[in-house]
């Protein structure tokens, strides 16, 4: 909404602004959003007759939802805004950019398509004030800094990419009645996951549901695994040299983590069919034995995405709830959460896309999302008040607690690996081959 003078010409400007406040969402001024923000950010920018192009992933609901956001910079900046999005976005954005005509701003989930373009010289360091903005406004500010800095043409790493819009998969799935039906509490340490488990197996139960199978896919919901034992039993920096591949694959850290997963996997008193059944049953189905009477599994680990595969009619936080990986009390490692998101990019140094990612700083940019669905944010800025159910607040306040946030390492590892001999590699794992053969596969098939 622009400034408006109450005379004359402004008065038909002031009839223009509130017929284009009626096109936003949540009316300004209205409910519990930090408006007072979004006035500030609107009497800053003055960019009216400008236009913003604007490229990412988002088609379908999502896309409606991001229009929904970006309806307030538009009111407020006066600014045309243009987004598209394409089936095969990856492949998209570097045409367009290698074509000498990219987006102003470009919106992605993959660091690793985000580091070339970095590299190439194609994307516009945010500088110094933003990353310092991360770091202070940001939960675990630090690893949100690192997840946007990439080396540029130049050699010199800095802070390339916002993240925005986040995604949590270090959770735990329960069905709460089951829980209290048996007499069990939400583990508060690994160290009580693992006498949880053991304890529904005294109690003649079993405590796990888990299938890696997916199709040509099969294996990858064991990466989760992995890469949260990673974090709960190594340092941040050792996760991101393995990524990066600074430390190999079969290194005994990684070696560890992979033993780790198989305590809970490999052990047939401990899952659903046994650990022969493992690799053979979907993760779609693998969670449904939380849901049978008597129940065939009483704990389930998979992301924020899962429940779209539980029964028709099951309500989260009610039916079905969910908790936070937990963390080894016994080690100094924090409260870990891995995941993964979409980050903005500056792909030209225009006023308009300067604005934006000034806007993304703003409370309003996250709440209007965060008040509808499917939007998580480590902003500590945003009223959590606004989520648009408790499920969504809970995930919300899992990123607002982590001390350590670490993107998905298989889509951070090159493709042959972190979408092929890791995802065969835990197949093979399950079936009975030992972690350190393994990891000595995955290493030996590194691209060189």
């Amino acid at each position: 909404m622009k400034k408006i003078l109450m005379t004359g010409a402004g008065m038909l400007a002031l009839t223009a602004g509130l017929a284009q406040a009626q096109d936003l969402k949540f009316p300004v001024g209205e409910g519990a959003f930090n408006w007072d923000s979004y006035k500030a950010f609107d009497e800053a920018h003055n960019l009216e007759g400008q236009t913003l192009t604007i490229f990412g992933p988002w088609r379908g609901e999502d896309q409606v939802l991001f229009e929904s956001v970006y309806a307030y910079f538009a009111a407020a900046t006066g600014v045309k805004v243009n987004y598209s999005s394409s089936e095969n976005f990856e492949q998209q954005i570097v045409i367009d950019t290698e074509a000498g005509s990219p987006p102003d701003v470009a919106i992605l989930p993959q660091p690793g398509l985000i580091a070339e373009l970095v590299r190439k010289g194609h994307v516009q360091p945010l500088g110094q004030e933003t990353q310092d903005w991360l770091a202070a406004n940001y939960a675990a500010g630090d690893s949100w800094v690192a997840l946007g800095s990439f080396a540029g043409a130049d050699g010199a790493k800095a802070l390339y990419a916002f993240p925005f819009k986040i995604d949590v998969k270090s959770l735990v799935w329960y069905v709460p009645e089951n829980f209290e039906d048996a007499g069990y509490e939400v583990p508060e340490s690994m160290e009580d996951l693992k006498a949880l488990t053991e304890q529904i197996v005294a109690d003649g139960g079993t405590p796990w549901c888990i299938g890696l199978g997916s199709g040509g896919a099969t294996g990858w919901p064991a990466t989760d695994w992995v890469e949260d034992m990673m974090l709960r039993t190594q340092s941040p920096d050792v996760y991101d040299k393995w990524v990066s591949h600074e430390i190999p694959f079969n290194d005994p850290a990684v070696v560890g983590a992979i033993d780790e997963f198989g305590w809970f996997a490999k052990n047939d008193a401990f899952v659903a069919g046994g650990s022969a059944a493992v690799a053979s049953t979907d993760f779609r189905d693998s969670p449904k034995g939380l849901f049978t009477s008597p129940p065939q599994c009483y704990l389930h680990h998979q992301a924020s995405f899962i429940p779209s595969f539980f029964p028709e009619g099951t309500v989260v936080g009610e039916d079905a709830d969910f908790f936070y990986m937990p963390a080894y009390a016994g080690k100094d490692l924090g409260q870990p959460v891995l995941g993964a998101g979409t980050l903005v990019m500056e792909m030209k140094a225009t006023d308009p896309a300067k604005a934006f990612i000034e806007f993304l700083k703003t409370p309003i940019a996250h709440e209007v999302w965060m008040a509808q669905s499917s939007f998580l944010t480590p902003y500590k800025a945003a009223n959590a008040e606004v989520y648009a159910n408790a499920a969504m607040k809970k995930q919300g306040e899992i990123l607002l607690n982590s001390t350590t946030f670490r993107f998905d390492a298989s889509d951070l590892m090159p493709g042959a690996v972190g979408a092929g001999t890791f995802w065969t590699g835990m197949v093979d794992f399950v079936g009975g081959k030992s972690a350190q053969a393994v990891a000595d596969a995955i290493e030996a098939g590194w691209p060189k």
